[in-house]
């Protein structure tokens, strides 16, 4: 925690990270509609990894909503925020390996049926100007917290804003130059970034 900050500042910090983990949720939610949609309409892993990203992205948030919620209640708890920050690890892990096994089998099988797609290109657009917007305002407020939850959970949304680079370039190379194996080659670096970060956060937690 932040020694200098009073008892108010401290509870308005944690408000505004309720209302970012409120924002984030909303938006995760409609995000990963689009892209799982539009992802099973082209055959594109590498969107429906997407989609699924922004699922996890909504846990994390719960989270966070889970950790302030309790510090609102009954102040900080520091067995809640590394059980807050193992969680978060958890989704990172998740999200690896789904992605890992639906590429490789997309690899495997040659990629037949990855189509195209204008609304994941169009979608990856608009998340690659809101993520960092977002991933920002979350660290911000995590480092005036000092909060481990927060900044973890920030890290997380600033991976979407990579995902979201990975994913328009491989669609953009796919629709450009019909290279299907872009599409898995963007989903496994969504992987490998989604695992570094779960490794990190999993560190926090047990350091923390």
């Amino acid at each position: 925690m932040e020694p200098s900050l009073t008892t108010a500042a401290r509870e308005r910090l944690v408000r505004r990270g309720l209302w970012l983990a409120g924002l984030t949720i909303a938006w995760n939610v409609a995000e990963a509609v689009v892209a799982v949609g539009a992802g099973i309409a082209a055959g594109s892993i590498a969107l429906i990894a997407f989609g699924f990203d922004s699922m996890i992205e909504v846990l994390s948030a719960f989270v966070v909503t889970w950790q302030f919620r309790g510090e609102l209640r009954g102040g900080f708890d520091e067995d809640r925020e590394r059980r807050a920050l193992g969680l978060i690890a958890v989704t990172f892990f998740i999200l690896a390996a789904y992605v890992v096994v639906e590429s490789t089998r997309d690899l495997a099988a040659g990629g037949g049926g990855t189509g195209t797609s204008a609304v994941g290109i169009v979608l990856a657009a608009v998340s690659l100007v809101v993520m960092p917007a977002l991933a920002w305002a979350k660290w911000r407020t995590a480092a005036r917290l000092g909060s481990p939850t927060l900044r973890a959970d920030s890290h997380e949304t600033l991976l979407c804003s990579w995902l979201s680079a990975a994913l328009l370039g491989g669609l953009v190379v796919n629709a450009a130059f019909g290279w299907w194996w872009s599409d898995a080659v963007a989903a496994l670096i969504i992987a490998a970034l989604a695992a570094r970060e779960g490794v990190e956060a999993w560190r926090g937690a047990d350091v923390d």
